[in-house]
């Protein structure tokens, strides 16, 4: 089955503020993160059949890529994640039981903040065109559609 993903850019230089603070992943959590994770992209990874549908099962998955990874915690649970990869933002995800309260928005906006700390070069990310949440959410924050790309 193809898969059509959309590469998106910001390319404004200022960034709305964003309300939370982010701490850097560590060890302690992954099972959390691990969980959280795939039931943040299960359903997308079944209903597009890529497998395995829950992707996420041995930190040695992820060890290259935790220095970039940021976690939002409140009384020590996992709200929220999203990664930072020089100036691309990737996995973005929100626990379940935290969704639709605007989390996803404030972690977004992190990671903008992030960035743009570093310099102001256009930020990128991408979103298959089968999640509609996050796509109209990085429209809203002003992501513009740059690409379509087959995965």
């Amino acid at each position: 089955m193809e898969v059509i993903a959309y590469e998106m850019n910001y390319a404004n230089n200022s960034v709305e503020k964003s309300n939370i603070v982010c701490v850097p992943f560590e060890l302690e959590y992954f099972q959390e993160y691990m969980k959280i994770y795939n039931e943040c992209f299960y359903e997308m990874r079944k209903a597009l059949d890529i497998q395995p549908y829950n992707f996420l099962n041995d930190y040695k998955q992820i060890i290259e890529k935790v220095k970039d990874i940021y976690l939002l915690i409140n009384q020590g649970e996992i709200i929220g994640s999203i990664a930072c990869y020089g100036n691309e933002i990737d996995d973005l995800i929100v626990n379940k039981k935290f969704q639709h309260r605007g989390y996803g928005k404030q972690l977004l906006l992190w990671g903008m903040q992030r960035i743009r700390e570093k310099n102001n070069e256009p930020i990128t990310l991408h979103v298959a065109k089968w999640n509609n949440d996050a796509l109209m959410l990085y429209k809203k924050v002003g992501f513009e559609i740059t690409n379509e790309v087959l995965v």
